[in-house]
């Protein structure tokens, strides 16, 4: 392998993958662990590491009963930053490993393949020290009762940390010598998890709960850079829609500008990749300048429906313009050849956080010439001494419309230039070694894609955006699927595996409901109602609630419940918006009935911490603010206008039906004709896409 296959990730792994492995012992044998039999991008990084690793399962805990050793379980996953850096300076170290080895059976998990497991032993964590993050790192029972949590730890000891090695001997002489207290410890700490882990119901929210939660957001609003909270600093973009929806129903302007200010700062900073599009994971300082430079692709699906939002209740091009590019960067870099979207791309490459992404200014004389280099620069704040080690991370410290003023510039002349040099720098950052790029598919984040897609096609009557989401909806009926109808979590390597948790039949079943609402064909429909009995089968606490993980699948200690919406929404929540939206849709209470249990069940720990569980409130308004059906009634391919005049605007209790070419809903006079209901009233029928619009804007 050359010196740049070495440094290049994709490759290393590639060629792993090619690897003859029918000669190999169970155990990989002297050059590999038992990882090299795995399908997890994430593991396979892991199958040449001289920790004597093995994945989940009973082998390693039949092992560790029978050896009497407690078990290292370590999780994180394949774009993860600081995973690399605990690989390189402790699981690659042979002295590291032999103490490994030594006290402990080693399990590697992926956490994207794995939540259930990563989110429960991430609430022991922040339960044991206050925080989590990844690496996360488990010492436990063999019984998988934890009994010590750590994130990060150093190959040697630094800033009062100890080095890992003492940490291991340390754990190692406990097990040996207060074994009895440390699985007290542990039964102590699975029985605060269950109480963790317990719901506490409540009543329906009203507009005064969600009144709170906005004034909460208020509080932690950034009014000079945009965005909430402290750094590190996430797009967060269920706290934009929740303040959109709270515009709608409030009037509050404040609200709306909230959201168009970090938008706006969203886009012209570093955590945006200005020349490849597309988002990186989070910042680290305020201005959103210094990104953490992984792109996750459920950040991707989510923050452009944020900006589809925008662009529905503002009618402003620059918010869909914004949404495009990242559907631009999906299509060309995240999607498989069959049609599914690939989970991320790492911050690293050749062992340097954002290496690919930062520049000089000697790097873009040269692809674009001296003299237009001098605008470019100035254009995107770089100069000799760098903001990001002594490179350039690009970003927009004005508009360039700003720009353009003040340059004395045309803004079609900047515009046209800033395409021609964006396009010439690509193809120049192109032949640098890549990041790398996580292969696995997943169902629950290629759920998000597809609704984000769907609605990008109705906003943008971009053909390939509808074409996209239905081939990768097509490849999760196909790849992800069991003959018995079951989904799966995960593909990779022609395999799926691990039985779909919550979060993906919630995910895909909204990818499916917006599916239906931009083409109304009812196989989508059909799919989304049939998973959504499945889901409420399959994932059923008898309480109301859903548990996160299958009542056919592997039980870990704890079952757990949870309304916490993060940067990802929890299953629960997208569960109960789906229970609503399906039951209005379709009529059929038993989905509104499930949707309202479902809420109901976790009340009481929203009204304590609504802004853990803005999509909950978010999901309530749904149903219980003013409804809006429009049933669309006719031949669909004649039906366009209407579907335009609807998803223009927006409508954040809308029930899109469509009512066929008779029946209940005929068509007036042989026209596509629209039958609109709402605050308590059904008006009379149009066959007009403008006075479906005009009807529309008058119902506010």
């Amino acid at each position: 392998m050359s010196g740049n296959d070495l440094k290049d990730e994709n490759v290393r792994i590639k060629r792993l993958i090619e690897l003859d492995k029918s000669t190999l012992p169970s155990d990989g044998g002297p050059e590999f662990n038992r990882l090299i039999f795995a399908t997890s991008p994430y593991l396979l990084q892991h199958a040449t590491n001289p920790v004597d690793w093995y994945p989940w399962g009973e082998d390693a805990f039949a092992k560790a009963a029978a050896d009497n050793k407690p078990i290292f379980l370590s999780i994180g996953y394949a774009t993860c930053h600081w995973c690399h850096v605990m690989e390189h300076e402790a699981f690659e170290d042979c002295e590291v490993a032999a103490v490994f080895n030594r006290f402990f059976v080693c399990i590697k998990v992926d956490r994207e393949e794995r939540p259930d497991i990563d989110e429960q032993y991430m609430a022991v964590a922040q339960m044991m020290t206050g925080s989590g993050g990844w690496p996360l790192n488990i010492f436990m029972t063999p019984e998988k009762k934890p009994f010590f949590s750590a994130t990060y730890m150093p190959r040697t000891p630094r800033i009062g940390m100890p080095g890992i090695i003492q940490i291991l001997e340390r754990v190692a002489e406990l097990w040996r010598t207060e074994r009895q207290k440390l699985e007290q410890d542990s039964d102590v700490t699975i029985e605060a998890l269950t109480h963790h882990f317990q719901p506490h119901p409540g009543s329906l929210p009203d507009m005064v709960l969600v009144q709170n939660a906005y004034q909460q957001l208020t509080e932690m609003y950034d009014d000079l850079w945009g965005g909430f909270g402290n750094v590190p600093k996430f797009p967060m973009p269920l706290y934009l829609t929740f303040l959109l929806r709270f515009w709608k129903r409030s009037g509050n302007g404040a609200s709306l500008a909230m959201v168009e200010h970090t938008l706006r700062m969203l886009r012209r900073g570093g955590i945006y990749d200005q020349i490849g599009f597309g988002f990186h994971r989070y910042a680290v300082d305020r201005q959103w300048l210094v990104p953490h430079f992984e792109k996750m692709l459920y950040d991707q699906a989510l923050i452009a429906i944020g900006y589809l939002d925008a662009f529905q209740a503002t009618a402003v091009p620059f918010y869909r313009q914004v949404a495009e590019e990242v559907f631009a960067y999906v299509l060309g870099e995240m999607t498989s050849p069959e049609g599914g979207f690939f989970a991320g791309q790492d911050a690293d490459t050749e062992g340097e956080e954002g290496n690919y992404y930062i520049w000089t200014p000697a790097e873009i004389a040269a692809a674009i010439g001296h003299d237009e280099a001098q605008v470019f620069c100035r254009l995107f704040d770089v100069t000799e001494k760098g903001n990001f080690e002594g490179r350039n991370i690009l970003h927009l410290p004005f508009p360039p419309e700003t720009f353009a003023a003040r340059e004395a510039i045309l803004t079609e002349v900047l515009t046209a230039d800033l395409e021609r040099w964006r396009h010439t720098l690509l193809k120049v950052r192109r032949n640098r070694i890549r990041p790398f790029r996580d292969e696995k598919v997943l169902t629950a984040w290629n759920g998000l894609m597809i609704a984000a897609l769907a609605r990008g096609y109705a906003l943008s009557g971009e053909e390939r955006f509808l074409a996209a989401a239905k081939r990768a909806a097509a490849f999760i009926g196909t790849r992800l699927t069991s003959p018995g109808g079951r989904l799966m979590r995960s593909f990779h390597l022609g395999e799926a595996s691990v039985p779909a948790f919550l979060d993906d039949y919630a995910f895909f079943v909204w990818g499916l409901i917006e599916l239906h609402q931009v083409t109304l064909e009812p196989e989508f429909l059909d799919s989304a109602r049939f998973l959504a009995d499945e889901m409420l089968r399959l994932f059923h606490s008898g309480k109301g609630g859903l548990y996160e993980t299958g009542l056919d699948s592997e039980q870990l200690p704890v079952l757990r419940q949870s309304a916490r919406d993060g940067v990802l929404p929890s299953g629960n929540s997208v569960a109960a918006f789906d229970l609503f939206r399906l039951g209005r849709i379709t009529g059929d209470g038993r989905f509104l009935e499930s949707g309202e249990a479902v809420v109901r069940t976790f009340m009481g720990d929203v009204t304590r911490q609504p802004l853990v569980s803005l999509n909950f409130l978010s999901a309530s308004d749904y149903h219980l603010g003013p409804e809006v059906t429009v049933t669309l009634a006719g031949n669909r391919e004649e039906l366009g206008g209407m579907l335009d005049a609807v998803h223009r605007r927006f409508i954040p209790n809308l029930a899109l039906r469509y009512g066929g070419e008779g029946g209940e809903y005929p068509t007036v006079g042989g026209l596509p004709t629209a039958y609109v209901c709402a605050k308590g009233a059904c008006r009379p029928s149009v066959t007009r896409a403008d006075a479906l619009g005009a009807l529309l804007d008058e119902l506010g």
